[in-house]
């Protein structure tokens, strides 16, 4: 099998790419990965994937005509986006650009699927589910981070296990999350119309080593790494105590998903799926505090209670349908995920030097 994988130098591109690499040591599975190298840090995962005889293309996806070099594939795995949820309203990138990067490059991708007859797998995210209904959300303070209040009525698609794929995902989203949902529609409406299988998969807060260390794309690296250095972090918004709380997941647990999602060959009745470390893998910036205050000594944070328009208190993701339909579940917990980012901090002295744009 011949598969393409799209941001292939991103952390979560070349995690996949390794980790299918590895997986499928015995079997015929051939990678290759376009990425444009516009993030910082992408360039460092460059040697390993030529070292382990992944063939690389420089290119952006946005260009139609940068991918007609490529390869006949079997499938795709779209990991190539913006991923911040500033993105278009941050300064640094215009909405012009988020759209072009998330949703005309997802066209680009399907019209290359349509032409190969090739399966493919879009990497979604939790932020295509509405702003406005988690942020109104009942929830309550306890142990530093914020939870459901399970005393209070619910709206649909919400529990104590999390937001389930029938959640909201009425406007506003964010650019960002607009972007994703956008691509997730024309994705399955390709499917239904050239008649080539497609994968829906909105992951929640993914994080591990050698993630790039930015506070709006990759907070666990970012807050890690700043808090060993002791540079200048703060709690944003409700009220600046850092209770906001997530769920995180390792993308290699999505290896065996995907793998499983190369060889269906039947017509389920949905292609949407949530995957995230759900409530056993969720954590505030406080509990997160305090795990590197024993990891690494303490470090002042400080408070600022100036609320954003896209922030939200609280997500979960159920996962509930993927462990049904999939019998997936999340391998690494919490616990080893931060240990892991710690150490890679630990030797990585200059990781926020090559990773973030300061």
């Amino acid at each position: 099998m011949k598969l393409l994988i799209t941001g292939i130098c991103g952390f979560v591109g070349s995690t996949i790419a390794c980790t299918l690499q590895d997986e499928r040591r015995a079997e015929a599975l051939t990678i290759f990965g376009m990425d444009n190298f516009s993030r910082p840090g992408s360039e460092s995962n460059r040697h390993e994937l030529k070292r382990r005889g992944i063939k690389l293309f420089h290119g952006d996806l946005r260009l139609g005509s940068d991918m007609d070099g490529l390869p006949a594939f079997d499938w795709v795995i779209d990991a190539a986006a913006n991923p911040s949820v500033l993105a278009g309203v941050d300064g640094k990138t215009s909405s012009r650009q988020i759209l072009e990067h998330n949703l005309a490059s997802t066209v680009n991708v399907l019209e290359l699927c349509k032409r190969h007859k090739a399966g493919f797998i879009l990497l979604s995210t939790s932020r295509v589910y509405s702003i406005p209904v988690l942020a109104g959300l009942p929830i309550v303070e306890k142990g530093g981070a914020f939870m459901l209040d399970s005393g209070k009525p619910l709206p649909k698609g919400v529990s104590a296990q999390g937001v389930t794929e029938e959640f909201s995902t009425v406007p506003p989203l964010s650019l960002y999350g607009a972007s994703k949902l956008a691509s997730e529609l024309i994705a399955l409406e390709y499917a239904h119309t050239f008649g080539f299988p497609v994968w829906i998969d909105r992951c929640g807060l993914l994080a591990g080593a050698g993630q790039f260390g930015r506070a709006d794309q990759g907070i666990i690296s970012f807050w890690i790494n700043a808090y060993l250095r002791r540079h200048p972090l703060k709690y944003i918004g409700f009220g600046g105590h850092g209770y906001q709380s997530r769920d995180v997941l390792h993308p290699r647990d999505l290896a065996p998903l995907l793998l499983k999602q190369f060889d269906y060959c039947g017509q389920p009745e949905n292609r949407v799926f949530n995957f995230g470390g759900g409530p056993a893998s969720t954590f505030s910036l406080l509990q997160l505090s305090r795990w590197c205050d024993e990891r690494f000594g303490g470090s002042k944070i400080e408070a600022d209670p100036a609320s954003r328009p896209f922030d939200i208190p609280w997500m979960v993701m159920d996962s509930s349908r993927a462990k049904l339909f999939w019998d997936w579940q999340p391998r690494t917990n919490l616990a080893d995920i931060l240990d892991e980012v710690a150490r890679h901090a630990q030797e990585q002295k200059d990781w926020l030097d090559v990773s973030a744009d300061f």
